[in-house]
């Protein structure tokens, strides 16, 4: 598989594990672990949308798509802004 399709079957099974809408796909690497996806899921949509919350999770995937462990990084508001530490 490559990195486009690695990154949907990421976004599939986080949906389907989480119950929550997959919004982005913030990062995608390969080492000899497998394929690091950072996965950015809505957790809570509020009005207006610009005041979303939402999570980043690490996801690491083997060379089939399968998902070998997931978790949790990252909460912000979709309106906030990252800082270097970041």
């Amino acid at each position: 598989m490559d990195g486009q399709q690695i990154a949907q079957r990421a976004k599939e099974q986080m949906s389907e594990i989480t119950g929550k809408k997959a919004d982005t796909i913030s990062g995608l690497t390969q080492d000899e672990q497998g394929w690091h996806v950072s996965v950015d899921l809505v957790e809570m949509r509020r009005i207006p949308e610009s005041s979303d919350m939402l999570a980043t999770y690490e996801v690491l995937l083997d060379g089939d798509g399968h998902m070998l462990e997931y978790k949790r990084t990252r909460r912000y508001l979709r309106n906030e802004t990252m800082s270097q530490e970041d």
